[in-house]
């Protein structure tokens, strides 16, 4: 057998199982600490198409935790950095990067059963909601990353359906908004440790008195574990 870049890989998971993935098409939507991790993941596991979505660009503050943010990326769309990155990756790879918030005026532009499985990696209630809701009408799966931030212990994610979750404030909202869609079964990640109180004195201006903090550490540790489970899946 020829070596290829996916032959470690074919040695665990065997030639059945790479052909589903390579047949996979998995949509992203955030591609920040956590969803540009698990994106990575994805490409170099085999999957054979993403879709990135993502509008923010690379900032500074990036620097300290997202794959994509160097000194060299700063301004780029993160959309297609990605994109670009995946595909010095695995040029196969089928990759379609969308500059866009993903809301309720821009839901109507995704077909959510052309996807095998969709993460949600996106910060916003509202954003994960209408994901969960849009691909479970289309039948395909779906995971969520709950909170990386303001979290120190990477080793405290867990992986649950919503209802069975706790500690975390942001599946505590999301179990409650999904119960009253009448929502069940959705797989999320989280973390069990509760949120770290952040250093006094620390916040330099308004608008970092507003986000939460994050490591390094961390949010790339979810997005390995979203990775997995997506991996898993498609090939079980």
């Amino acid at each position: 057998m020829t070596d290829d870049r996916h032959t470690r890989t074919r040695l665990l998971l065997g030639d059945a199982a790479m052909k589903k993935l390579r047949n996979a098409h998995v949509a992203v939507f955030g591609l920040g600490g956590v969803g540009a991790m698990c994106a990575e993941a994805l490409c170099r596991g085999g999957v054979g198409a993403l879709t990135l979505v993502d509008h923010d660009a690379i900032s500074v503050t990036n620097l300290n935790r997202q794959l994509l943010a160097t000194t060299e990326t700063l301004g780029a769309d993160k959309a297609e950095a990605a994109a670009a990155r995946l595909k010095s990756i695995d040029p196969d790879c089928r990759v379609t990067a969308r500059k866009c918030f993903f809301l309720p005026e821009t839901a109507g532009d995704f077909d959510f059963s052309q996807y095998d499985y969709v993460v949600d990696a996106v910060d916003t209630v509202t954003a994960k909601l209408l994901l969960v809701e849009r691909a479970k009408a289309a039948g395909t799966p779906i995971i969520c990353a709950m909170g990386a931030g303001n979290k120190l212990d990477p080793t405290a994610f867990r992986v649950a359906d919503i209802a069975d979750t706790r500690v975390c404030p942001l599946a505590r909202v999301m179990r409650r908004e999904l119960k009253k869609r009448g929502v069940e079964g959705v797989k999320v990640v989280y973390s069990t440790e509760p949120p770290v109180e952040l250093v006094r004195g620390a916040q330099d201006g308004p608008r970092v008195k507003d986000v939460p903090g994050s490591v390094s550490f961390v949010p790339g540790v979810a997005g390995m574990i979203l990775a997995g489970e997506v991996i898993k899946d498609l090939i079980s």
